[in-house]
Parts: C-alpha cells; sequence; structure tokens
C-alpha cells in the first residue's frame, strides 16, 4: 500500500474507526473495480493527511469486519464519524464523491 494509507486487520479495525473520520475501502487483490479504484484511495490518503484516516480492508484476509458490516459486494467504501457510518458507496464512485462526504464531515 501507498505510504498514507492504513492497512486494516479484523484485530485493529474497531479502535481505528472510533475516532474522527475514518475512510475504509473494503476490497480484494482479484477485484478488478478494487484496482481501479486503488490509485484514487491513495491520492485521497495524500491529500487527508493528518485530518482523516484513510485505511484498506483486504476481504480476503480479514472476513470478520466485512461480515459485521454486510459486505457483500467489493469495492464497499464506508466513511466513519467517530465509529458510526456517516457515508457507504457500493462498487465504483468517483473522487468528488469521497472527498465531499469527507470534508462535510471535518467542517
Amino acid at each position: 500500500m501507498a505510504g498514507n494509507v492504513i492497512e486494516l486487520t479484523d484485530s485493529q479495525f474497531d479502535s481505528t474507526i472510533e475516532k474522527g473520520v475514518v475512510l475504509v475501502d473494503f476490497w480484494a487483490p482479484w477485484c478488478g473495480p478494487c484496482k481501479m479504484l486503488g490509485p484514487v484511495i491513495e491520492e485521497i490518503a495524500t491529500e487527508y493527511t493528518g485530518k482523516a484516516k484513510i485505511c484498506k480492508l483486504n476481504t480476503d484476509d480479514h472476513r470478520d469486519a466485512a461480515i459485521h458490516y454486510a459486505i457483500s459486494a467489493i469495492p464497499t467504501v464506508i466513511l466513519f464519524k467517530d465509529g458510526q457510518i456517516a457515508n457507504k458507496w457500493v462498487g465504483l464512485t468517483t473522487k468528488d464523491d469521497i472527498t465531499a462526504s469527507i470534508d462535510e464531515l471535518l467542517s
């Protein structure tokens, strides 16, 4: 992963999302749309360094969080604010849609 993206595991998921603005990209290495979204997530991570946590969770390796949040299709991106879901996108979405939601939570 790129330097600013946090690679999440099931064991650290809850503690990572509990405070602040956190974006989690649920993905898998075999998923074509996930590969297309990856560079967008990395750009967002660079732009929001110090303002929001930008994370990825490999659903093949870490299924518990994916099951808990009923991830039935990937990529799914969930934006959390203090542990609560603020927004959710299933499938490919645009950088503008994601950053607009992050900016709204940060304002």
